[in-house]
């Protein structure tokens, strides 16, 4: 199953309409609440789905019942007068409610920018493999990283606005560093480590890496626990025939230098290049990474360069 380009979605403009999901855990309102504020002064015009607010009565580590959060994407999906979905938070639950919704009606709707990261892997990659679009790995709404950090915002403002500007379509933070050096050509995707080990061996899941250059980040993973999805990954054949690896951030993971031990044991092996501290994921301050994207990896130069623009 070669990893293939995904369909871009067109890019916003002011005075579009967002809806803003809760596709996994519960939002504190405050933060919440400050994140559309951040929205609408980018002249957007947000609104929360039904469910965002509601919670679960007998599962406190879930926004709103499956069903409910699985219509409340699938709504905004498929309604024409909304021009992006952003996810207001991670946690977890997306796997419990991606199944739920009708690929047919996604693959008949007209692709939009969806964003989030961390549990909103899952939702990444089912939109991917079931509806061939191509996505954004950007900061929550209600995240601590979107509220408190502007460098963040604004990539991600960047990213939705002005898809060709040289700071979106050739990624270069300084933090980075080589790990296997060389370069490799593939369409991006990935996510969260965790979650991509977890989806492993699922019906719908993705079955190998053939062409592709996968993104991985983590937070609040100890190393043997990194180790451990690492080498389920690679025992279940989803890594075979990867092109190359870029590495983000492992906020809370323990040492980085044990880390990163473990990160060039279990992938050094591959013979692709890999490049690390690329500055997405969990930590003080993230890029917005493109997914389902033709790009190229320097991990030499530390860069990742898209061929096309993330959105049309």
């Amino acid at each position: 199953m070669t990893v293939r380009a995904g369909a871009r979605p067109p890019r916003l403009r002011p005075g579009d309409r967002v809806t803003v999901i809760a596709p996994s855990g519960p939002v504190a309102p405050e933060r919440l609440d400050a994140g559309l504020d951040i929205l609408r002064g980018w002249d957007l015009d947000p609104v929360l789905a039904p469910h965002v607010r509601t919670g679960h009565a007998e599962l406190a580590h879930l926004a709103a019942p499956d069903e409910c959060r699985a219509r409340d994407l699938q709504d905004a999906w498929c309604d024409p007068g909304v021009a992006a979905v952003f996810a207001a938070r991670g946690g977890y639950g997306a796997q419990r409610m991606v199944d739920l919704l009708d690929w047919r009606a996604v693959r008949a709707a007209r692709p939009k920018p969806l964003v989030g990261f961390s549990d909103v892997t899952v939702v990444h990659e089912a939109f991917a493999l079931r509806a061939g679009v191509a996505t954004l790995h950007g900061p929550a709404v209600a995240g601590e990283v979107f509220l408190k950090d502007e460098p963040t915002r604004d990539h991600l403002r960047r990213t939705l606005f002005t898809p060709e500007d040289a700071a979106v379509t050739t990624l270069a933070p300084g933090t980075a560093r080589t790990l296997v050096p060389g370069r490799a050509h593939g369409v991006t995707f990935g996510g969260c480590l965790a979650l991509l080990a977890s989806e492993a061996g699922t019906p719908d899941a993705r079955r190998d890496a053939a062409g592709g250059l996968l993104l991985l980040e983590d937070v609040g993973e100890q190393p043997y626990a990194v180790d451990r999805a690492l080498t389920q990954l690679l025992r279940s054949g989803t890594l075979a025939g990867v092109a190359g690896i870029v590495l983000g951030s492992w906020a809370r993971c323990g040492p980085y230098d044990r880390i990163r031990a473990v990160l060039a044991d279990r992938l050094g092996g591959l013979g692709v290049p890999v490049v690390e501290e690329f500055g997405f994921g969990h930590g003080d301050s993230a890029l917005t990474m493109p997914l389902g994207v033709p790009a190229t990896l320097d991990a030499d130069a530390g860069t990742l360069t898209c061929a096309v623009p993330p959105l049309l």
